[in-house]
């Protein structure tokens, strides 16, 4: 890690240490570690119980996170106060224990292992960079053959020639792979079945660079096995990194809404309801906006193709009880073109129409009028 963003442990218990340093690694950080509060020289110097009046050249203000060990905060009193510190220990019930955290100015009293995960957390935002979430959007199909997938691997496409850190995830096991529409099948990285004894917190920039890149984008798909499930916990650890990560995910959605992809759903700021402009698939797409509600914040359609005489896109929106996120035309020639190894979304109305979508949603999410 650059220097700077270590986080610093102090204590002279060594089985809390054994704890902090296991909790560290589990966060993907490597700490300064002094097992006794070392002393600065200058103005103030140590004080007459061991507390000390600065430890900066000892990284008290560097580092991004400060763990005081309980058997450390009497010494630690008169360090510069400072935001991140915690005070650490085991046994905690003792009422004195808040007094010590207010005397180092502890932005929390944490006990182990009750706080095991909630300290990895903090670990881990600090390596991370924690920043504002991706904005995140699933695409899932009102009916068969509605073109979701090619919609969301456009969406993607052309985030991240916008420029946007963009992650494509494939959360349909049956739909055939993400990774072919782009053409990437062969591509060197994980796939699902990677992580599927994923538990707990998975490191956002371990998961990004893992992945295999296509077109500018981290893409993770499906291999060509035969494991079509994975478990819940794995599906919002998974998602939940790539959110953290910043800047754009896309989730393409099965229509079958089962644990899995409601831990998706609870994730997302915004689910695309893909429908075909015609009566039998908004029919069938009711079923599944239905299903999709119960979990999602926020559900809009997307017409593609034209509708009959008497039917248009609001009405469409309406009939599903839905705002309308826009039309998009079927576009002659893409199948084959897609086939030829270019990747949905290149150019054509469907660039334009993704295109109009982000500066909409990303100029929305940045408190700009969409």
């Amino acid at each position: 890690m650059p220097g700077g963003g270590r986080p610093l442990i102090l204590t002279e218990d060594p089985l809390l240490l054994d704890d902090l340093l296991r909790l560290c690694a589990a966060a993907g950080a490597e700490p300064h570690v002094h097992h006794a509060v070392p002393e600065q020289t200058g103005a103030g110097g140590p004080g007459g119980d061991g507390g000390v009046a600065g430890v900066a050249g000892a990284g008290w203000d560097s580092a991004p996170l400060v763990l005081v060990g309980d058997d450390a905060a009497r010494r630690v009193r008169g360090a510069p106060r400072r935001d991140g510190v915690f005070l650490v220990g085991r046994d905690l019930d003792d009422p004195s224990v808040w007094q010590r955290a207010v005397e180092i100015g502890a932005q929390e009293v944490l006990r182990l292992p009750d706080a095991e995960s909630l300290l990895v957390d903090r670990i881990a935002d600090v390596v991370e960079g924690a920043g504002r979430p991706a904005l995140t959007v699933g695409v899932i199909g009102g009916s068969g053959g509605a073109g979701a997938s090619t919609l969301a691997c456009a969406l993607a496409l052309r985030a991240a020639k916008a420029g946007e850190r963009t992650i494509l995830i494939d959360a349909d096991p049956l739909g055939g792979g993400v990774d072919v529409l782009l053409g990437g099948e062969s591509a060197e990285g994980l796939r699902w079945p990677d992580f599927a004894a994923s538990r707990g917190r998975v490191g956002a920039g371990a998961l990004e660079e893992s992945l295999p890149e296509l077109h500018a984008l981290r893409v993770l798909s499906w291999d060509r096995g035969e494991r079509v499930v994975v478990p819940p916990a794995a599906m919002r650890s998974v998602v939940a990194a790539a959110r953290r990560r910043g800047g754009v995910v896309v989730v393409d959605l099965p229509r079958r809404v089962d644990e899995p992809v409601a831990e998706v759903l609870a994730q997302l700021d915004l689910v695309l309801l893909v429908v075909p402009g015609e009566l039998r698939s908004v029919a069938a797409a009711g079923r599944v906006a239905a299903g999709v509600r119960m979990v999602a914040r926020d559900v809009r359609v997307v017409v593609r193709g034209r509708c009959p005489d008497g039917l248009d896109a609001e009405a469409v929106a309406g009939l599903l009880g839905a705002p309308l996120a826009g039309e998009v035309p079927v576009e002659v020639g893409l199948p084959g073109r897609v086939a030829e190894g270019e990747p949905p979304g290149a150019r054509g109305t469907l660039a334009r129409f993704c295109d109009g979508f982000w500066q909409r949603a990303l100029g929305s999410a940045q408190g700009v009028p969409a």
